[in-house]
């Protein structure tokens, strides 16, 4: 059975791939390479065996898209990563955002409306519940006004798919992320951050390794333990995992609505100084960092309830965050070798 997986060759979507074969499905990527690298294809394939299809194609293109789905009308299912995902440069650069974001969404839904069923992934994102009233945040959490273009974005595809799932065949499972880090453990694919990382995993992994001088910590004066902003840090082996969960649940149609919703996350917050302190021990090494201003458009804390995840759809994030920056800081190492 053929997956197709947009944004293939990029952080989540390579080692969603991974896991796509690993439970027995065959996955067609395809990736404009604007924030990813052909390399990741050989990643794969040393992982695999095999190398997996792949189409050099930008789905801002219409027409381009719908040839792909004249050629594939096998797959039997479409796990949606590509999309632009950095919140500073969204909120400098708000158009680019929305023609990357919104134009592809609606070029694919349109062709799988044509298609007797079809099953959709959709990768979303904790920033849709901006600042959340409560900790942890759960699946029925007010949606808050964006703080970003990004998280706009992912709010607006989130309407788009549920308006559309309403009136047509298809079937939709919206994955909310928190913060995906790690690498795969054969350290053959990773986060490959083009320029200045806008994460803080790269950007402690590349301070690490003398790429950068130090690390810049944005704001100590949060409300939280130790100042810092708090995030739920989940590996994205975990995260890949619950891709192909979900796409088994809408096969097997055990799916409760048209469109169901589900938190990603371990449901543990760490602060960045408690991120910057695993890594110290796990690489043996001392972490460079400066205290900076905050930077727009961040928030105090994020982290999940996964009871939903857990129990509804059968899923549970596994390694731990110490297991995750061990698993960077070997891709980082390699990758610079």
């Amino acid at each position: 059975m053929k997956v197709l997986v947009t944004g293939g060759l990029g952080f989540i979507g390579s080692h969603t791939v991974v896991e796509l074969y690993n439970a027995g499905f065959e996955a067609v990527i395809v990736d404009n390479l604007s924030n990813s690298s052909i390399n990741v294809l050989d990643g794969l394939e040393r992982i695999l065996g095999k190398k997996p299809e792949f189409e050099n194609l930008d789905l801002r293109d219409k027409q381009s898209v719908q040839s792909f789905f004249a050629k594939h009308n096998d797959v039997v299912g479409v796990i949606h990563f590509a999309a632009s995902k950095a919140v500073g440069e969204s909120v400098e650069n708000p158009l680019l955002y929305y023609e990357n974001n919104i134009n592809a969404l609606v070029y694919i839904l349109q062709e799988l409306t044509k298609m007797p069923q079809a099953n959709f992934i959709f990768s979303s994102s904790c920033t849709v519940y901006g600042q959340a009233e409560k900790m942890p945040i759960t699946e029925d959490a007010s949606v808050q006004p964006a703080m970003s273009p990004y998280g706009n974005t992912k709010q607006i595809g989130e309407e788009i798919i549920t308006d559309t799932a309403k009136v047509t065949n298809i079937n939709s499972i919206l994955l909310r992320y928190f913060n995906p880090v790690g690498a795969h453990p054969s350290a053959e694919i990773g986060e490959l951050p083009i320029g200045v990382p806008q994460n803080l995993v790269p950007f402690i992994t590349q301070t690490g390794i003398g790429l950068r001088e130090q690390l810049s910590v944005y704001g100590d004066d949060y409300p939280t333990p130790d100042g810092t902003a708090i995030r739920d840090y989940i590996h994205v082996v975990d995260l890949a995992k619950a891709h192909v969960v979900a796409l088994q649940r809408l096969l097997n149609k055990k799916n409760l609505a048209k469109v169901e919703t589900f938190n990603l996350g371990t449901g543990k917050g760490s602060s960045v100084l408690e991120v910057i302190n695993a890594f110290e021990k796990v690489s043996g090494k001392k972490l460079p960092y400066k205290i900076v201003g905050r930077r727009e458009g961040d928030i105090t804390e994020a982290y999940a309830n996964t009871d939903k995840a857990n129990t509804v759809l059968g899923w549970k994030a596994n390694l731990t965050l110490e297991e995750s920056l061990a698993s960077a800081w070997k891709w980082e190492q390699k990758i610079r070798s």
